[in-house]
């Protein structure tokens, strides 16, 4: 994997609160672990979108071959466990 050296100002009481809960001992891995959470928050989010898009095309109550979602929501939760 390449690297790429960057340099930067943060809010110094945040970063000294970071750095208390960090037990890795860089501030680089504490910069990548930020990052990737920032990418999984962003692709969590245009995975939710791409549901509510695809809910919105087909609501949960337009019946198909199988029937529909909500009438078997509702019988899953009146069935109770087994």
């Amino acid at each position: 994997m390449a690297r790429q050296r960057i340099s930067t100002t943060v809010d110094a009481e945040l970063l000294a609160r970071a750095r208390a809960l960090d037990h890795t001992g860089t501030d680089a891995s504490m910069i990548e672990r930020a990052l990737r959470a920032l990418l999984a928050e962003v692709r969590a989010v245009e995975i939710d979108r791409a549901y509510s898009t695809g809910y919105a095309a087909q609501p949960m109550n337009a019946p198909d071959e199988w029937g529909d979602l909500a009438s078997f929501g509702a019988a899953v939760r009146t069935s109770g466990p087994r």
